[in-house]
């Protein structure tokens, strides 16, 4: 395990951070506020103190790099069917016991950054391979802020969009110049309650409100929610029923809610797979509570991964494990059947990607 912490190629200062005394500086990127001494990391891995000041040490290095359908990060509602060109880092600022892509987002081993790739040169390859957007994925892009920003800023050169897939954990000013360059995000909202969040995330869940009510409020970023339901700890219909009526008086009935299974991992395999039904009970409090779509993942169910018209009942998107199959929108993505608008980022014509997943090598 190699954690020393230098200065290298890919070491960069960074902005928000301040010294709180002779030995200690505050990291100011997220609320886990990190008071570190010389040579210290926060508990993201990838920022640290380094002579006084707080860098990132992953600037320009990733865990991998592949082409995804954009669907799978998952987005439902913007640019259907297209190609996205998915990269991330390692480490993570929230610390989950059931984190389902711990190899990376756990990660203390620089070694786990095999691959290399300058934003401009991201943006290049992610336009050869015909993506219409980047995505920051696989861990929190939170935390290699300026990584993220400036590959956004040379994709958006390119005409390609920008998608964080992100926790929301994170202070009002960062959040504020990080979605300037990005186009769609989808937040990942662990439960609607402080005691799960502090317990199973090592976090809190009023930052992440915080997140979701300045991206409807204040950002043109389009942006969808997903939930996963582990058994026995967020998963009530109580619980559920609080989180949809927030969504819908908060955020609007048309922000899209993702629920999905979860699978024994990390610090707990003991916890047993998410069933289907509790899916589909969640998407049915959801609708019931006004959101207008809600969707079921990491289950095979056709029904509940597909976009109906919210007026009519229409099948506006036909979805079976990313495929897409039936398509009733028209140029202007409104439903053919009523002509009632559908919510979201659409082109006249839906992409034709598939489910594929296709490893790409930087370095």
């Amino acid at each position: 395990m190699d954690t020393a912490l230098v200065r290298d190629a890919y070491t960069v200062p960074t902005r928000y951070w301040h010294r709180i005394d002779s030995d200690r500086v505050q990291c100011d990127l997220c609320p886990r506020y990190c008071k570190l001494r010389e040579g210290q990391r926060g508990l993201c891995f990838v920022r640290g103190n380094i002579d006084g000041e707080i860098v990132l040490t992953s600037y320009g290095r990733s865990s991998g790099f592949a082409v995804d359908p954009i669907e799978k990060k998952p987005l439902n509602h913007f640019l259907p069917g297209t190609p996205v060109f998915s990269f991330g880092t390692a480490g993570c600022n929230l610390a989950c016991k059931y984190c389902q892509n711990w190899d990376i987002s756990k990660s203390r081993e620089v070694d786990t950054l095999a691959d290399a790739a300058s934003p401009e040169k991201i943006a290049e390859a992610a336009a050869e391979l015909g993506c219409r957007s980047v995505a920051y994925t696989y861990n929190d892009p939170v935390i290699f802020h300026e990584y993220a920003i400036d590959t956004a800023k040379a994709c958006r050169e390119r005409g390609i969009k920008s998608v964080a897939v992100t926790a929301g954990y994170v202070c009002d000013e960062p959040r504020r110049e990080f979605y300037q360059y990005m186009d769609a995000a989808n937040v990942d909202l662990k439960g609607f309650d402080e005691e799960f969040y502090v317990k199973l995330t090592g976090g809190h869940l009023q930052p992440v409100l915080d997140t979701l009510t300045y991206l409807k409020h204040e950002t043109d970023v389009w942006f969808e929610i997903t939930t996963l339901l582990i058994p026995g700890h967020n998963d009530s219909d109580e619980e559920l029923d609080a989180m949809t009526k927030w969504v819908v008086k908060e955020l609007g009935p048309d922000v899209p809610m993702h629920f999905t299974a979860f699978h024994p991992d990390y610090k707990m395999m003991d916890v047993p797979p998410t069933p289907p039904q509790t899916l589909t009970r969640a998407r049915d409090i959801a609708m019931r509570n006004g959101v207008r779509y809600a969707y079921t993942g990491n289950v095979h169910d056709k029904g509940g991964e597909s976009t109906y018209c919210h007026h009519c009942g229409q099948l506006l998107i036909g979805r079976d494990w990313y495929q897409l199959s039936e398509w009733n929108l028209d140029a202007e993505g409104k439903c053919r059947n009523c002509g009632t608008p559908c919510a979201g980022v659409f082109e006249e014509k839906p992409g034709d990607w598939g489910p594929k997943r296709v490893a790409v090598k930087m370095a």
